[in-house]
């Protein structure tokens, strides 16, 4: 899978219409949150983000912060899994709980009067979770299912080949999901383990949004995270080191279509070219239509329904990457088309191109802000991410202020074709593949 869960935390980063005023809350325990308070509805989101999120699994444990993540909802203190659904719905809250490979989250949204019945429930999601083998039962049927379903989806296979080759023995280059051996031996010990790696207050970073003053954020913060352990037991991950070589890999699969992955070097969000990168990659792939990929392969060749691009910012390790399908008799064509797009931009950019772009950009992003909850992630994400809190108020500043001179530095630097791996699922013709792989 391509691994944005940070580029989806950027993606989201607008700036609105006027500027969010963000305030840092400190509560009574000494934990730390940002908040965007608005009264105008009775309505107040809170998202919490752990650090490390699937990373932190054991190697041999792959798989167990997923099903742990996935089971938190189903029952907690006294109560059993229905008996905590009814509880959750007769206050009218929503939880979510969700991981992936740099963060675990969890987010709750409720009515303004029902705040702190909500707040006891979710504290008791993360500090007294059942882990009832019934319940295990179902949610690991989920993910075996979920693990079946990938090992015969084309994109799938042609991700996780990707990974494995990008990332070595880091935690990015295996599935959050574990394979069906790991996850069939996970026991509930293993998952009370799970949670003692990832849940505790030193991982946490929160984002709240709505209709909630410091002083009560301040509160709720201390009843929901305080019964966790001040330390998890793991160390989060080492940065990663990608170790993609230029090439083709050829995956037989019986179809009359091939899936494209294509990936090379990207770099991190801190970094001085990042936004030089970001409109670059507007302009080749992450554009849609507008983008010179969708010109060359599908407007004016008719090669694919769509082809795109994105800066896949992980927070240990990134990749400029993009994918595409076609049928296998030109999918040799289009790899090639590829590759000179990936050097052309190097050459340059126009004038029309670098201002469409940075119009969009600058122009699209506030619709993000359309709702309590999304501004709570935002907030967190931005707090993974190590952006200021002023970030949200500067960020089209930041885009506008790319050059066109800054866009080719930045390709020169990263947009190599010698350098893209491609991995190819199908039967594709016209390629010359450096090494083949049956499927699994």
């Amino acid at each position: 899978m391509i691994r944005a869960v940070i580029a989806v935390f950027f993606a989201a980063l607008a700036v609105p219409a006027q500027a969010i005023d963000i305030q840092e809350v400190t509560s009574p325990g000494g934990i730390k949150a940002w908040l965007v308070q608005d009264d105008t509805i009775p309505f107040v989101a809170v998202e919490f983000d752990f650090r490390g999120g699937a990373s932190l699994d054991q190697p041999e444990k792959r798989g167990a912060i997923n099903l742990m993540t996935a089971t938190l909802e189903e029952g907690a203190g006294s109560r059993d899994s229905v008996a905590f659904a009814q509880a959750v719905e007769a206050l009218g809250a929503r939880f979510s709980f969700d991981v992936g490979d740099d963060t675990l989250s969890v987010g709750v949204r409720a009515l303004s009067e029902n705040r702190d019945e909500a707040a006891a429930l979710l504290a008791e999601a993360l500090t007294q979770p059942r882990f009832d083998d019934a319940a295990v039962e179902r949610v690991r049927a989920q993910v075996q299912s979920i693990i079946r379903s990938e090992a015969t989806d084309p994109q799938s296979i042609a991700a996780r080949e990707m990974a494995r080759q990008a990332w070595g023995d880091h935690p990015y280059a295996t599935s959050i999901n574990g394979t069906a051996e790991s996850v069939s031996a996970l026991t509930r010990q293993d998952l009370v383990a799970a949670k003692n790696r990832v849940l505790a207050r030193d991982r946490v970073v929160v984002g709240a949004a709505g209709d909630i003053t410091p002083e009560e954020l301040g509160l709720l913060l201390d009843q929901v995270l305080g019964g966790l352990p001040e330390r998890g037991t793991a160390p989060l991950p080492e940065p990663a080191d990608l170790q993609l070589t230029g090439g083709v890999t050829v995956i037989d699969w019986d179809s009359p279509q091939t899936v494209v992955s294509f990936a090379g070097p990207g770099l991190a969000i801190d970094d001085p070219d990042y936004f030089a990168a970001y409109v670059a990659n507007h302009i080749l792939g992450g554009g849609g239509f507008s983008s010179r990929l969708m010109e060359e392969i599908r407007e004016k060749r008719g090669l694919t329904y769509g082809v795109g691009t994105g800066l896949a910012t992980g927070v240990y390790g990134q990749t400029w990457q993009g994918g595409m399908s076609g049928s296998n008799a030109t999918t040799g064509q289009a790899v090639e088309l590829i590759r000179a797009e990936w050097d052309r931009l190097a050459q340059g950019v126009t004038d029309r191109e670098l201002n469409d772009a940075k119009t969009y950009l600058t122009g699209e992003y506030p619709l993000r802000f359309d709702g309590n909850g999304k501004i709570a992630g935002i907030l967190a994400g931005m707090q993974v991410i190590g952006f200021p809190i002023d970030y949200v108020n500067t960020r089209n500043a930041k885009v506008e202020a790319v050059t066109a001179d800054d866009v080719k530095r930045v390709a020169a630097k990263l947009l190599r074709s010698d350098g893209l791996r491609f991995v190819l699922v199908g039967r594709p013709e016209g390629v010359t593949a450096t090494d083949s792989q049956p499927t699994n």
